[in-house]
């Protein structure tokens, strides 16, 4: 099989195809789109056909071999990615209560319980730090947040102070959550009771962004409109 063959034109013409969405997984990488990263990873496996046709099938000049054999180790690098997407929480559990687990298939955050020797009473308008007795190593370019559990703050008026409280990645202490009573009634938190959630989400953080100092910013529409600027209709 010669270099002007039909089939290598076919074959190259559909591999110059499929690199040229590339470039949607340097938005992946920096985990800015994450959304249509398991349909962009199908790919991988068609390119990876051609790559091997091409480099065992087909008689290449010198020039065409190297350039095969660079996509092939731009693909092996970007089919690591996929393992990336499987994010990693590692926790410690000094407290006496279940391990934080998601209950159900889907679901977005996992309970956080309250690690007590004895009730606790928030009066109206009071707030307390409560211990959890967890501790979390997180993944790079995450955090873990600190929120509200729906039904407490519908029914009793019970929420997250700083919500959404922030883990940094780097924090190896244990997590409290700040609970307030929103409601006009004392309310009783007792040991091991589910008080909060916890989310783990993707941050553009010190790893990724740079904060520069300027003496001017791009003029937009908008401006410096805030507070309400657009109307209440």
């Amino acid at each position: 099989m010669t270099d002007n063959s039909e089939e290598f034109k076919k074959e190259s013409k559909e591999l110059e195809d499929l690199f040229k969405e590339l470039d949607k997984y340097e938005k992946i990488q920096q985990g800015l789109n994450t959304e249509s990263s398991a349909e962009n990873l199908q790919d991988l496996g068609e390119i990876k056909d051609i790559i091997n046709l091409l480099s065992n099938t087909v008689e290449t000049p010198a020039a065409t071999t190297e350039s095969v054999n660079n996509y092939d180790e731009l693909v092996k690098s970007y089919e690591s990615l996929k393992y990336n997407f499987n994010v990693v929480t590692k926790f410690t559990n000094s407290s006496n209560n279940p391990d934080p687990e998601y209950s159900r298939e889907g679901d977005s955050g996992f309970d956080l319980r309250a690690y007590l020797k004895e009730s606790v009473t928030l009066k109206p308008l009071e707030r307390k730090l409560i211990p959890t007795g967890l501790r979390f190593e997180l993944s790079a370019n995450t955090e873990l947040q600190v929120r509200p559990r729906s039904g407490m703050a519908l029914k009793h008026g019970i929420s997250v102070l700083n919500s959404p409280g922030t883990v940094d990645e780097g924090y190896r202490g244990e997590v409290g959550v700040i609970t307030v009573n929103l409601s006009n009634e004392d309310y009783t938190i007792e040991p091991g009771e589910r008080i909060a959630q916890g989310v783990i989400m993707n941050v553009v953080g010190q790893r990724i962004t740079k904060l520069i100092k300027t003496g001017t910013l791009t003029e937009t529409q908008r401006a410096d409109g805030g507070f309400g600027s657009t109307g209440k209709e």
